[in-house]
């Protein structure tokens, strides 16, 4: 088994401590893998790429709830949507409008996070504050089009760097911009859900507010 119980329990019990869910990152992690924590109790788990999740969904428990947290094509939404829990990374209005719409084909609505660009890294992706501003507008001038989506919050990923201020500045951002926007947006009366923090820097996301963490390797051992 190459899951690692005692860093399991230790995030489990931090996040209780402060009401934040843990979503097991298990991308190219084999089933037998993701099945071990399941049966440790775990419940959400959160994968990078599109097939590789359909195919998992497939032979995994169905009340596993699955969190897509990699960069999503268009092309590829109607995929996840019959199943989908939630869908982290919305970093466009036309892929948000997208979701909405395959969701709306199946009379489902998807929760989803809008992921904003809070690094110092050309590489990450997001939204600013003038795309919000945008997605704030377009909600209010055609609010059918967005109906088959539940805005549920924010998701953002901090520079790749060792200082924890710097981090803690950009996650600051997020909960600012979070703060600013959602009650714009007026889609959820639900305490938003704000999900940052990764396996190097989640103890620091937990104190400026995460509800959300996503960890993969202190889970299930570096990848390859």
């Amino acid at each position: 088994m190459a899951i690692n119980l005692p860093n399991y329990q230790q995030i489990i019990n931090e996040c209780k401590a402060v009401q934040a869910t843990l979503v097991a990152v298990s991308k190219i992690k084999p089933v037998q893998d993701i099945r071990a924590l399941y049966e440790a109790g775990q419940r959400d788990f959160g994968e990078n790429y599109v097939q590789e999740l359909v195919e998992k969904q497939g032979l995994l428990p169905t009340d596993i709830r699955w969190h897509y947290i990699g960069h999503l094509q268009t092309n590829k939404v109607k995929f996840l949507v019959p199943f989908v829990h939630l869908i982290h990374g919305v970093d466009s209005i036309k892929l948000l409008k997208e979701i909405s719409k395959q969701a709306m084909k199946i009379n489902r609505q998807v929760d989803c996070l809008l992921q904003v660009f809070i690094a110092r890294e050309e590489t990450k992706f997001g939204m600013d504050a003038t795309d919000l501003d945008d997605l704030v507008q377009a909600i209010q001038q055609d609010p059918e089009a967005f109906r088959g989506v539940h805005i549920r919050g924010m998701m953002g990923m901090a520079s790749n760097t060792d200082d924890p201020q710097q981090i803690r500045t950009e996650f600051r951002q997020l909960v600012q911009w979070a703060t600013t926007f959602l009650p714009k947006i007026k889609q959820t009366d639900k305490k938003p859900l704000l999900s940052f923090g990764m396996s190097g820097d989640y103890k620091i996301a937990l104190e400026e507010g995460s509800n959300l963490i996503r960890v993969g390797s202190l889970l299930f051992g570096a990848r390859n």
